[in-house]
């Protein structure tokens, strides 16, 4: 029973994964050059000038969501805030760096702050998307890859595009939120895995 539910969970990475053929990677400030060499590098994620669906701030949408939910049940709504939060550390980033590290197998990402250059994953916009059966939608991320010196971040070697990263699960059984989001930092990671190991080789 174990095996047939990870083969389950793996074919609906795959599906999600595969399901990216919109999505575009590309370096839109500086050179790849000088990291050729670089094997190993400190990783942030920065979610602190992000959209969200029709919402310019995610503050914006918190507060809407939020005071929605607490005004159908009281207390809801913080609850939804905790996990919203929580899914970044517990889904999206292990999710980004699990794909990242299967299509890069040259560049090991991961707390390293004695490193000497620190990539930093910041996400633009989300689309959360929904799925309530007769009808849903595809969750997207947005997002800019910055590459600094770890010691001097204000000095940025490069900046990388990262967009139309698609979050669906194999069969569209994706009803929680987290779940669909989770598979576009899947998508991110894997697309930027990719580019990277061709483009500092």
């Amino acid at each position: 029973m174990k095996a047939i539910q990870i083969t389950i969970v793996s074919l609906m990475t795959l599906f999600a994964i595969n399901s990216a053929s919109g999505q575009r990677v590309r370096v839109i400030d500086g050179s790849l050059d000088a990291l050729k060499s670089v094997h190993k590098m400190n990783l942030r994620f920065d979610y602190s000038k992000m959209g969200v669906g029709k919402f310019a701030t995610e503050e914006e949408y918190i507060a809407k969501k939020k005071a929605d939910y607490n005004k159908k049940e009281d207390g809801r709504g913080d609850q939804w805030e905790k996990s919203w939060i929580a899914d970044r550390k517990n889904r999206f980033e292990p999710q980004f760096k699990e794909l990242f590290a299967k299509y890069d197998e040259d560049l090991l990402l991961g707390e390293y702050p004695s490193e000497k250059y620190t990539m930093i994953f910041k996400t633009t916009f989300t689309e959360p998307g929904y799925n309530i059966y007769v009808s849903r939608k595809n969750a997207e991320i947005d997002g800019e890859v910055w590459i600094v010196e770890t010691a001097n971040p204000s000095n940025v070697v490069a900046k990388i595009s990262v967009q139309n990263c698609p979050g669906r699960t194999f069969g569209g059984n994706d009803y929680d939120t987290g779940n669909r989001i989770e598979e576009s930092y899947a998508v991110a990671g894997k697309g930027l895995g990719k580019f990277l190991s061709k483009e500092m080789k």
